[in-house]
């Protein structure tokens, strides 16, 4: 769930306008309008790297929500993240609720799970409960591959879209663009370009030839709130196809967390414990590791994209963290020697 702006910033809908230069997006004011809660107060939001916008509404009788409005009007019943829901809800996990909808001005308003996301609370938590936290994310991981087999079906989207090599490819060159060459300003030698994507083009095979399970696509920190005692996922729209190590890679090579060498080989011997494959180990970890790899350079290239193409330096902070987690498996595998000295060339920290 978006994270609360300043208290500053609670107004009643009908006083928005006198209070801020800009009038409450016309949206949220149509979805009060139609469900007559035109006296509640409204919360701006602090949103996520997409284009939708978020605020939590408080009523003056009953439960406030939160409204994600979207860029465009959508079809309620095509729309992934309605779709993704029914699917994750049926396994179980827990999901926000879809309360309603103004599709036709692309809102859906959904139960409100405050503001405490599993990032921001690891940080302050004892150990203890940190270590809770990640055995429950990591169970609803097992919980979403075994369940996502039995519930597989046509009618889900995810079941019709994967990390196959066009997706990923798309990812890694999208690093190349936008990490390396428009944020670190790379002009590469000439054939290196090319080698570098021969290489990453090596490790985006090995993985879209893996065997297929559902995945979140995006099982972060700051897509798991904790509300009313447990956690909850969010995000989930793009939910595809994918490896099994890939939702963990999200989780345990989070750019946004620190996690030791230790927490991670722990989860990880938990995870095939509960899935029943704890003869597996030593192949996963090699697994779990070219995963990390193909998804922390990902990563760099989203970051780069959004301080240069869209202005937005907060994830700057992140990209130091994410270089150690690549740099730690370009460095483990010999396999790697030669994208580890293509890389090395131009980023100083893959040396």
């Amino acid at each position: 769930m978006p994270i609360l702006n300043p208290p500053s910033s609670i107004l009643n809908a009908r006083e928005y306008t006198s209070h801020v230069s800009r009038a409450l997006p016309a949206p949220v004011q149509i979805y009060l309008d139609r469900t007559k809660q035109t006296s509640a107060r409204v919360v701006p939001l602090t949103g996520d790297a997409s284009d939708r916008r978020y605020f939590r509404v408080i009523p003056r009788q009953g439960r406030s929500f939160v409204l994600a409005v979207n860029a465009a009007p959508f079809d309620y019943g095509s729309l992934p993240f309605v779709n993704v829901a029914e699917l994750f809800a049926a396994m179980p996990v827990p999901v926000p609720t879809i309360l309603g909808e103004a599709a036709d001005h692309g809102v859906l308003a959904l139960s409100d799970l405050g503001d405490v996301t599993m990032q921001a609370h690891v940080g302050a938590a004892p150990s203890a409960e940190h270590a809770a936290l990640y055995r429950q994310a990591v169970g609803f991981i097992e919980t979403m591959q075994r369940r996502g087999r039995e519930l597989a079906s046509p009618k889900y989207v995810p079941y019709g879209i994967a990390f196959d090599v066009e997706k990923l490819t798309w990812e890694m060159d999208f690093f190349i663009k936008h990490f390396l060459e428009a944020f670190r300003g790379v002009e590469f030698a000439p054939g290196d370009r090319d080698a570098l994507r021969a290489e990453l083009g090596a490790l985006v095979a090995t993985l879209a030839a893996e065997p297929r399970v559902l995945c979140h696509r995006d099982y972060h920190s700051r897509n798991l709130m904790l509300a009313h005692g447990q956690l909850w996922i969010i995000d989930f729209q793009d939910a595809r196809m994918g490896p099994d190590t890939y939702d963990l890679v999200s989780l345990l090579r989070d750019s946004y967390v620190d996690i030791s060498e230790e927490d991670v080989d722990e989860l990880l011997a938990y995870f095939l414990a509960l899935a029943g494959r704890s003869a597996e180990g030593p192949d996963f970890r090699r697994r779990f590791d070219e995963m990390a790899l193909q998804r922390n350079i990902k990563a760099l290239g989203t970051f780069g994209y959004q301080t240069t193409a869209k202005s937005n330096t907060v994830y700057i902070q992140y990209i130091p963290r994410t270089l150690r987690y690549a740099r730690a498996q370009l460095h483990k595998y010999e396999r790697f020697a030669p994208l580890r000295d293509l890389l090395a060339r131009y980023v100083e920290e893959f040396r």
